[in-house]
């Protein structure tokens, strides 16, 4: 079977290990609603200026609408991110990592991921929110047969959005994929996140699979934290090494530079105080940013009015008219950004910002 599967470059597990800021990418629309080619070119130029090692596109953030026929801008959105992934690349002598976001059920997944895989993405985020009624065994042979296509980017989705309770044995049999290097963990819900954290660490493949936190609700605390095991008397120590998170679609430059810093303080036996009131601050910061008081019916909202703010975006509009700030949302926004200027990036993006608009 492993020889079924298309190969990952080496250097993109490796940067993957070594630890990235990788931003949810949004969807740029313009005020009738149609997308908005400059500004989603921009928002890629964004946050590659700004470090982030990787961009994915094509997921809850891009607003999963954009596979709907009415609007059918897939390609066209994933497109647009592969071309000026390559471009910075060329430019700056860098290397991105595409993570396309890959959804449905196996048709519909296998069709997205020969998409992606033709544009140059080098992994599939695999939603499973599709698979709710269907047993976990249903789900794995699934799995496998997308992993023939696209490596594969797991990806533990909260149920409050869409996802559904996973076991710890599906996720042992998971990572068990050979074309499974990287998992997205983000039920926003510790004792979940430490399932997938245990049968990865119960796996042969526990050194060979880069963990990436999607609980935009304990962000600091998952990278900064390490999570140890005992195997058969072998004592396996794991850690998050990046984010793959849509809280990081804003703000990236400085999400960026804390995940530097975090870097040269995890592991260690002490470290500052001052960390645990950073993680207070960024959990705080994104309730407002996620809309938590209204079970995150505002987070895409709340994101494209951050960019629209930044002049990033032309217009905060979601493909969804019904899809909108919720009450209070947008003086939350603004409280946050003025009680945390330490969090926000606004004078990166007023430096070069114009250039990014060409």
């Amino acid at each position: 079977m492993k020889d079924r599967y298309p190969i990952l470059p080496e250097w993109v597990l490796k940067n993957l290990k070594s630890g990235l800021v990788i931003p949810a990418h949004p969807l740029a629309l313009d005020e009738d609603r149609q997308l908005d080619e400059r500004c989603q070119k921009a928002l890629s130029q964004y946050y590659l200026s700004a470090g982030a090692g990787g961009l994915a596109v094509g997921v809850h953030t891009t607003q999963f609408e954009i596979r709907n026929p009415e609007h059918a801008l897939l390609e066209p959105v994933l497109r647009l991110g592969a071309d000026a992934a390559l471009d910075f690349d060329a430019t700056h002598g860098a290397r991105t990592v595409l993570v396309a976001g890959i959804c449905g059920l196996t048709d519909q997944a296998l069709s997205e991921a020969r998409l992606a895989s033709g544009l140059g993405y080098h992994l599939g985020l695999l939603s499973l929110a599709a698979w709710k009624d269907r047993t976990e065994e249903d789900i794995l042979i699934h799995c496998r047969q997308v992993a023939e296509i696209l490596p594969l980017f797991g990806f533990y989705l909260q149920p409050t959005v869409g996802g559904r309770v996973l076991s710890q044995f599906f996720w042992r049999k998971f990572v068990e994929i050979s074309n499974v290097y990287a998992i997205k963990i983000a039920p926003f819900n510790r004792y979940q996140t430490l399932d997938v954290m245990r049968a990865v660490a119960e796996s042969d493949r526990w050194r060979d699979v880069a963990l990436y936190t999607g609980n935009d609700d304990q962000i600091v605390l998952d990278l900064l934290g390490q999570w140890v095991f005992d195997v058969n008397g072998e004592q396996r120590a794991l850690h998050f090494s990046g984010g793959l998170l849509g809280h990081w679609a804003v703000w990236t430059r400085k999400a960026v530079l804390m995940l530097d810093r975090i870097k040269t303080v995890r592991g260690k036996p002490l470290f500052s105080r001052d960390w645990l009131r950073l993680a207070n601050e960024v959990t705080d910061s994104n309730a407002a940013l996620f809309d938590a008081a209204h079970a995150f019916k505002g987070c895409i909202a709340g994101i494209q009015q951050v960019l629209f703010q930044q002049g990033l975006l032309s217009s905060p509009h979601c493909l969804l008219s019904g899809e909108v700030l919720s009450p209070g949302q947008l003086e939350l926004l603004d409280t946050v950004r003025e009680r945390y200027p330490q969090l926000v990036d606004d004078t990166f993006i007023e430096e070069h910002i114009e250039s990014w608009m060409r």
